[in-house]
């Protein structure tokens, strides 16, 4: 009878015995070392949200080449067309691969000028850009194709002629960060339509926007100045400051014909010097003052007056969307901070839900698709990316391991999250990944 080798063991299986027992002990320790450090990785982490799959980090980064600070008001825009996103200020247009942050293009323009003026949009994959003139004023109109950085075509425009205390007077005042003159360009439906300020009959002209061909010029009603513009593609709607009051009009995109013009509010009016922008053309939704919010129909007809609670929270950007037939805006109220939506029919609040944080900053609305994003900065308690549902408010949040600098917009390019950050930063754009 055989007899057993040493370690032998029922079923076949071998004892560890000399160098591969010292083998598995060692890795045995490893393993135990491993679990360690893991363990108070997590440990660490944990308590900051840096949880797989609830994290974002740093994909790629794109710097700014501007030097200084921009000029209040300068022109600050950014597009995202197809798998390129586009950034253009005071010194030109710069395009990146959204997906890698590689540099595709560079758009400057001429010598001893600046642009002045962007339009908030863009139609296919071209832009509206103004261009100061000798005098500084936004004196030139040029189309620039987003895919290529092309200029397709250019044309004068008539610029303001008024001082400034009557530019406040007329309420032309610029509409905010990212508009160097107030609404003066705007996009849609294979047009561009510009704004003509100059003394004596200011109208709007509107052109091919690939060719530049004129297509038609809309004069305003009498005793009444243009001022923001956005065009849809069934309509083109422009605030009138007219003697006593303001107005809401819309035109024909077709042949430039008015359809309708109705006081912003009927009831309570609308006192010139306001600050009007131009929230959404379709549905027609305006601010007022950077606050309450009015709603018109396609036909010009009143809607409610959204009153949202607690004073807008700026981070040199959006605080306001519409999507999905809601407006929902960025306010203070509640402890830390708040997103809030409202039904655009009928102006009832539909949900709220307070941001957690603290000594925080919220910025870069927005709301797409059935979901709604709020980006909220913290020294003390980290950045938190915030993702809600549109139609109940449910929330999911990311958390950022290394968010460089605040953000004041935010564009979602398939997995990736697209960061704009505040002019005069070193930091242009910043895209972040699912960790």
């Amino acid at each position: 009878m055989a007899g057993r080798t040493q370690g032998e063991r029922d079923g076949g299986a071998a004892e560890p015995s000399g160098r591969r027992g010292g083998l598995g002990c060692l890795l045995t320790a490893v393993g135990l070392l491993l679990a360690l450090v893991a363990g108070i990785g997590w440990a660490f982490l944990e308590p900051m949200g840096y949880w797989p799959g609830s994290s974002m980090t740093t994909a790629w980064t794109a710097r700014s080449d501007t030097d200084g600070t921009p000029p209040k008001n300068a022109p600050d825009r950014t597009w995202l067309i197809g798998d390129t996103v586009v950034r253009g200020g005071p010194d030109g247009v710069r395009a990146f691969r959204a997906g890698s942050g590689a540099e595709r293009w560079q758009y400057a323009p001429p010598r001893l000028t600046d642009l002045c003026a962007l339009s908030p949009t863009v139609d296919g994959s071209v832009a509206l850009v103004a261009r100061t003139g000798r005098d500084g004023g936004c004196a030139t109109v040029a189309a620039l194709d987003l895919e290529n950085g092309r200029e397709l075509w250019h044309t004068s425009r008539v610029p303001a002629l008024r001082t400034p205390s009557e530019r406040d007077i007329f309420g032309l005042r610029p509409d905010g960060p990212g508009v160097g003159v107030g609404g003066a360009l705007t996009v849609a439906g294979g047009l561009g339509v510009v704004l003509e300020e100059g003394r004596g009959a200011p109208a709007l002209r509107a052109l091919e926007l690939r060719t530049g061909a004129a297509r038609w010029t809309a004069a305003v009603p009498k005793g009444c100045v243009p001022g923001v513009s956005a065009a849809g593609p069934k309509q083109i709607v422009t605030v009138l400051t007219c003697r006593d009051e303001m107005k809401v009009a819309a035109f024909d995109p077709a042949d430039g014909s008015a359809r309708w013009a109705v006081p912003l509010d009927a009831r309570r009016g609308v006192p010139t010097g306001s600050i009007v922008t131009v929230v959404s053309a379709e549905p027609i939704v305006l601010r007022i003052d950077a606050r309450d919010l009015l709603v018109f129909g396609p036909d010009g007809t009143p809607g409610p007056r959204i009153e949202p609670v607690g004073p807008p929270h700026r981070l040199d950007g959006g605080d306001v969307a519409v999507s999905d037939g809601r407006v929902f805006n960025l306010t203070s109220g509640g402890r830390w901070g708040r997103v809030v939506a409202h039904d655009l029919a009928s102006g009832d609040k539909l949900w709220e839900e307070d941001l957690g944080g603290a000594a925080y900053t919220l910025g870069g609305l927005h709301a797409e698709a059935g979901r709604v994003m709020a980006l909220k900065t913290s020294a003390r308690s980290g950045d938190v990316l915030y993702t809600l549902d549109a139609a109940t408010g449910d929330e999911e949040e990311r958390v950022f391991r290394d968010l460089e600098a605040p953000a004041r917009e935010v564009l979602p390019y398939g997995e990736l999250l697209i960061a704009v950050h505040p002019g005069g930063g070193t930091l242009s754009l910043s895209a972040y990944e699912p960790w």
